[in-house]
């Protein structure tokens, strides 16, 4: 699913391209179907600059509904149609307004009638993508089709492990006659976030074939989904890993947990004269054995460790799946325990290694995959195996946070490169109930003068009183402290990116002098946030 356009220089309008226009009827005068004038005063949701201080939030908009603007529950999300071309052919998924799983009726454009936009019903050809939920038995063909989209090769094995993991009942397909032209999904996951572990939906699965790009297919996808965790009082939080980085922002989607990729040689990662590595000893250890201590010390750091998501058995097994075209030229998956002398696990470890040679001899790279220890000495001594085996010269981590602790065993920091990129993003689908269920480094009393334009039920003004011990967020009509949008509130929510970096980009405006510091510091954490799986 590609996401970018090539810029091309405009091509002089056609004579009959001038004479296509629609008479809007909350305008003086015929306006061109594409043109600024129209977008602007036409689509419900186009708002101008950051209003001033106390100013009320008011959508431009016509004194009369727009025939090329959606009708029905979509249209509250405040989206505008992609308009058609040469003989206004009209593709999109039918969310009609009460009529979820039918197909649109001959000439029918959203809840719109070709009357009514003023269009002839013999010019207009119609391809009404349906979306709906999938049937159980309908999740392999959409599967398939997520597979195909991401430029893979599905695999029959791939398929039998995703089936324990998917939930058909919270995935959406789109169809185009009997072609499934979209997908998405929903995992049920927690999430630790600051001082507490919140239920999150897990978005997943999202794609949208090549035949179906450029015409509103995702867009209507992700309104579907806020919208409906909204209405069901489903999680308040949502997040998803982004194949493309810029393509979620404008659903509200902030980065909240920064990836982190480390690599270097081996070489050069003398430990620090202090590092202790304790008296205990690693172990290889088979999948089946290492499991149920790796469980155990993963369950143990989860409720500290703010982006860690749960790990009950069906997604240990993912995450220890090991078929061959995973492997990229590498061994299969190793496993390490590090064991005390009293026979206690208290760290584990998984890897891969590349062996190669160079004329000077062996240049082995090792691969890093997950770890973790319950103490600083489990921490080192899984490190230090790692990096001392023979005939390995070279070593990577792609699934790391910003605060390695491997930066802070080593002599020489400069033998850890680090690559930071975006990592987990998050989304509050309903601002008051996400604000309330985290903690907050310092007491914090502020009014936020929050801008949604995907999930309007949380744009206004909110209150939020919070601490170390507990939150709580309510509407008030009171004058904001800040103002920022639901992108912001979301990169901000784990503790990660810092409102005050995020003012400095311009991206959060403070109204009232000191709120700034003191939001940035309450929202702020002790940890660097990361989420050490993909999902």
């Amino acid at each position: 699913m590609q996401h970018h356009r090539t810029t091309q220089p405009p091509a002089a309008p056609s004579a009959r391209r001038r004479e296509r226009r629609h008479a809007c009827p909350g305008n003086a005068a015929p306006r061109r179907v594409r043109s600024a004038a129209t977008r602007a005063n036409c689509c419900p949701r186009r708002f101008g600059p950051l209003r001033a201080h106390g100013e009320e939030a008011r959508p431009r908009r016509c004194a009369a509904p727009c025939p090329l603007s959606r009708s029905g529950p979509s249209a509250a999300a405040g989206w505008p149609r992609p308009y058609g071309r040469s003989t206004f052919s009209l593709v999109a998924i039918s969310i009609l307004t009460g009529s979820i799983g039918a197909a649109a009726p001959p000439g029918q454009y959203l809840g719109w009638t070709c009357a009514q936009a003023g269009v002839d019903r013999a010019t207009v050809t119609t391809t009404n993508p349906l979306l709906r939920a999938p049937a159980a038995e309908e999740f392999p063909a959409m599967w398939r089709s997520m597979v195909d989209t991401f430029s893979e090769s599905a695999h029959d094995a791939d398929l039998t492990l995703e089936t324990t993991l998917a939930e058909p009942e919270r995935c959406l397909i789109a169809l185009d006659g009997d072609d499934i032209v979209a997908t998405a999904g929903i995992f049920t996951r927690d999430l630790t976030v600051p001082g507490a572990i919140v239920p999150i939906a897990g978005v997943t699965y999202v794609t949208v074939a090549p035949t179906h790009r450029r015409r509103g297919v995702l867009t209507e996808i992700m309104v579907r989904q806020l919208t409906e965790l909204h209405e069901q009082d489903g999680e308040a939080v949502a997040a998803l890993w982004a194949s493309e980085a810029g393509i979620y922002q404008r659903f509200g989607y902030g980065n909240a947990a920064p990836r982190a990729s480390i690599s270097g040689s081996t070489r050069e990662t003398a430990f620090r004269r202090e590092v202790d590595l304790g008296t205990g000893r690693v172990r290889r250890l088979g999948e089946d054995k290492v499991r149920p201590h790796a469980q155990a010390v993963y369950d143990a750091l989860r409720p500290a460790a703010v982006g860690w998501l749960d790990r009950p058995d069906k997604w240990w097994a993912r995450r220890h799946y090991d078929p061959e075209h995973y492997r990229e030229g590498f061994t299969e998956q190793r496993y390490l325990a590090h064991e005390e002398r009293d026979g206690q696990v208290t760290g584990w470890a998984s890897y891969r290694v590349k062996g190669e040679f160079e004329r000077t001899g062996p240049n082995g790279l090792v691969a890093l995959l997950d770890i973790g220890a319950t103490t600083p000495q489990a921490q080192a001594a899984l490190w230090r195996f790692l990096l001392d085996q023979d005939l390995v010269r070279r070593f990577r981590r792609r699934m790391s946070g910003p605060d390695d602790s491997l930066q802070h065993l080593v002599l020489n920091p400069r033998a850890v490169e680090t690559e930071i990129s975006d990592g987990l993003w998050v989304r509050l689908v309903d601002v008051d109930r996400a604000l309330a269920a985290r903690r907050y480094s310092a007491e914090i009393d502020i009014v936020l003068d929050v801008s949604d334009d995907v999930c309007p039920w949380n744009a206004g003004r909110w209150r939020l009183t919070a601490g170390p011990d507990g939150a709580e967020c309510a509407a008030t009509t009171d004058p904001a402290d800040l103002q920022l949008t639901s992108t912001e509130l979301g990169a901000a929510y784990l503790g990660g990116p810092s409102l005050a970096a995020l003012a400095l980009a311009g991206r959060v405006r403070e109204l009232t002098t000191g709120a700034l510091h003191t939001a940035a510091t309450a929202f702020g954490w002790h940890t660097a946030p990361w989420c050490p799986e993909v999902f």
